[in-house]
């Protein structure tokens, strides 16, 4: 049985999914419109594709995949596709969770 993606690629995916649904659906901070988002995912990314190139790459990887557990595709320098999902994750998560705090701790305020 051939289970390519099932093993990191499928959880990547819905993590994405699940993070992107609580927000529109159940916190609905608003932070996905908000520039300073974005800007901060740019800055995240900016680290990450040196680090996690660095630690991917295929010619003397630090990190190696199981190949039947990821899509196969690498950019750039290497890294997984699938890295970049789980970062969008976790950076969103922690955002997210920052932001409901800030929000309910002014709600308490007034």
């Amino acid at each position: 049985m051939n289970s390519v993606g099932w093993g990191y690629t499928f959880p990547a995916v819905a993590a994405v999914v699940v993070v992107c649904l609580v927000e529109c659906t159940l916190l609905r901070t608003g932070l996905f419109r908000r520039p300073g988002y974005w800007l901060t995912m740019l800055i995240v990314l900016s680290f990450q594709i040196p680090v996690d190139g660095w630690l991917t790459r295929l010619d003397a990887p630090i990190v190696r995949y199981n190949p039947d557990h990821v899509l196969g595709l690498r950019f750039p320098w290497d890294i997984p596709v699938e890295d970049f999902l789980f970062g969008f994750v976790l950076v969103t998560s922690v955002l997210l969770g920052w932001e409901r705090t800030r929000q309910r701790q002014e709600g308490v305020r007034r």
